[in-house]
């Protein structure tokens, strides 16, 4: 994918858009990467073209909390905060697969947001969704049980196959192993899923 698949980007004038082309950086970086850490000050920010991008926050002593995924022409609102206000960024970033993207450095996303209204409500927009996911992340956490949270989780991902390890969905969830690979083997026995090593299989 490139940058003119953004959704403003059609919208930007010749001129802007020369702007963007010649000040925005191809970047790719493989799984498992820390693209930036919690409290970093960001420099620059990820246009994302492929793959994706977990994003969480870590108390002192706690398990990690997923805060969303970032997708294809999608942009990191943890990323734009930090970089627009030069505060401290709330959350960790690192690569789920293989990405590749391009980056734009402070003073290119400030001539953007200046000279382009399109741009600035892309950005926007974004952090709408963003606020009401993490909104929805809240309450699941304080009202739900984490039985019900899982197995919600496992009804949104796109494969009955999931291929992750148990820590890996503990992470997802803001739990521990353990809890986890309790509440699955629970989950198996009511014939719910099946549990493989490094997978499972959904079979509701």
């Amino acid at each position: 994918m490139e940058l003119s698949q953004f959704t403003f980007y059609s919208h930007l004038s010749p001129e802007l858009q020369a702007f963007v082309h010649n000040h925005a950086r191809p970047i790719t970086v493989p799984k498992n990467t820390i693209l930036f850490y919690q409290g970093d000050v960001c420099k620059d920010i990820l246009f994302l073209t492929d793959g994706s991008v977990r994003l969480y926050i870590q108390g002192e002593g706690i398990e990690e909390i997923t805060l969303y995924t970032l997708k294809p022409l999608e942009q990191c609102v943890v990323n734009t905060a930090s970089l627009v206000s030069q505060n401290v960024a709330i959350g960790t970033a690192i690569t789920e697969s293989d990405i590749s993207g391009y980056l734009l450095d402070h003073e290119s996303i400030r001539s953007l947001m200046t000279q382009s209204p399109e741009y600035l409500s892309f950005m926007f927009s974004l952090f709408t969704v963003r606020l009401a996911s993490l909104a929805t992340l809240v309450e699941d956490i304080k009202f739900k049980r984490l039985d019900t949270r899982l197995l919600e989780w496992l009804a949104q991902q796109e494969s009955s196959r999931i291929e992750m390890t148990h820590e890996q969905i503990a992470t997802q969830l803001g739990t521990s192993r353990v809890v986890i690979s309790r509440l699955l083997k629970d989950l198996e026995h009511k014939g719910k899923v099946r549990l493989e090593r490094g997978a499972i299989e959904r079979l509701i």
